[in-house]
């Protein structure tokens, strides 16, 4: 890995920055972060940005580690929340609480509290947040008034959701879609008060319970039961995106699904509504989880003041005002996320966000492994009619093996 000190050209500091793009991203959003970037050496001559991108979340955690271990981590790491634990824990990132005070520090309560939370331990704070999305149910609103069907509500429940589901399924149209994407789904199982970890990382305590076999009977019964979403094996084989093309009514995404469905030749984005999450029981308050990313600083960097630099830089309202064209996430600093809600879409995002918690991953290390079993177990009960409660017992009796919590 490239050095930390100075560079090639007029004894430049050469500060190093890890995300996950690629190389070759040449997307809107990437040039508005390069030239945020360019932004930044101009303002600091003296410091060039020298970026590193890592494509593949698995990739890029395994190589952050072994920088980390050679002492040649880059200086400013992006952090992801779902998989914050495994740096946050291992001591492999920088306590930047002693750098939000006095006149070069940052102002805390600019952001959504629940952003902060995610690499916060104690009164350390481990990554200042950039953007994040709360998990959301999108819906069509033309879709819903040809059928007559009601708007969902702030807090609807599943007879409901099921209800509207039903109704706006007829013919090749259905009334919702489900992707086997257990960042997505697991949240049908915690609106039912049910969950796949507790408290101390274990699975078989709470996998196993009522609550979250109930959760996956009621998905894998919208798909094979009530069929008012397609089956896997019909989503395979057509290799389209039904929400985007008309031909679901509902579906549940984050805040980044707009940017495909600004282009989408099917949907107006006029149409499209979001909503909370449905909950099992009438009375249930909904919750969802917050996917944020922000910026943390490697504790063998040689730079710290550079790299200090560079957050306050990016997390700036002016760098965030011109970063949020993107579309990609809300903004993780409250005022700018205000500015930005200009339409009821936007501001019912807002309205979500205080009943969003972390992902597992945000504490969990080795949760990718709890997904990837997630997957597998939502695929047997899916495609091989294997028996919800069975299921989560292979699955539980796997994540506690592989997590050591047996």
């Amino acid at each position: 890995m490239a050095g930390c000190g100075p560079g090639p050209s007029g004894g430049k500091i050469v500060l190093r920055i890890a995300d996950w793009g690629g190389a070759g991203d040449d997307s809107v959003s990437a040039q508005i972060e390069r030239d945020v970037y360019a932004g930044f050496e101009k303002l600091y001559p003296n410091i060039e940005i020298q970026r590193e991108g890592i494509p593949g979340s698995q990739d890029y955690v395994k190589k952050i580690l072994l920088g980390f271990i050679s002492h040649s981590e880059p200086d400013v790491i992006r952090l992801d929340a779902s998989s914050a634990a495994v740096f946050v824990d291992n001591d492999i990132l920088l306590d930047l609480a002693p750098l939000t005070n006095g006149k070069q520090g940052i102002n805390l309560s600019d952001f959504f509290p629940n952003t902060l939370e995610v690499a916060q331990r104690g009164k350390s704070i481990y990554a200042i947040p950039v953007d994040f999305t709360p998990m959301v149910m999108y819906y069509n609103r033309r879709l819903f008034d040809e059928a007559h069907v009601p708007y969902p509500t702030e807090n609807w429940t599943w007879a409901e959701f099921l209800d509207r589901a039903q109704k706006l399924t007829k013919g090749d149209r259905f009334g919702y879609t489900f992707t086997n994407w257990m960042a997505g789904w697991i949240l049908w199982i915690w609106n039912n008060s049910g969950d796949v970890l507790d408290q101390h990382g274990k699975a078989s305590s709470t996998a196993t319970s009522q609550s979250t076999v109930d959760a996956v009977t009621f998905i894998r019964d919208l798909v094979n039961k009530y069929k008012v979403a397609p089956s896997l094996s019909q989503q395979a084989a057509e290799g389209a995106l039904p929400f985007a093309n008309g031909d679901a009514a509902m579906e549940m995404s984050g805040h980044w699904n707009l940017t495909t469905l600004t282009s989408a030749p099917k949907i107006h984005l006029d149409d499209v509504g979001v909503a909370p999450i449905p909950v099992s029981q009438p009375g249930q308050k909904p919750v969802t989880v917050l996917y944020e990313s922000g910026w943390a600083i490697g504790k063998h960097s040689q730079h710290t003041d550079a790299a200090w630099k560079f957050i306050r830089y990016f997390t700036s309202a002016a760098v965030q005002r011109q970063l949020q064209k993107t579309g990609i996430g809300v903004c993780a600093r409250k005022d700018i996320a205000n500015e930005r809600a200009v339409n009821d879409r936007e501001r019912e995002f807002l309205k979500i966000v205080p009943s969003g918690k972390n992902p597992w991953g945000a504490k969990v290390q080795g949760y990718d492994f709890v997904e990837d079993e997630g997957t597998k177990m939502m695929d047997s009960v899916l495609k091989s009619g294997k028996d919800p409660r069975a299921a989560l017992k292979d699955f539980a009796s796997n994540v506690d093996r592989e997590l050591g919590k047996q």
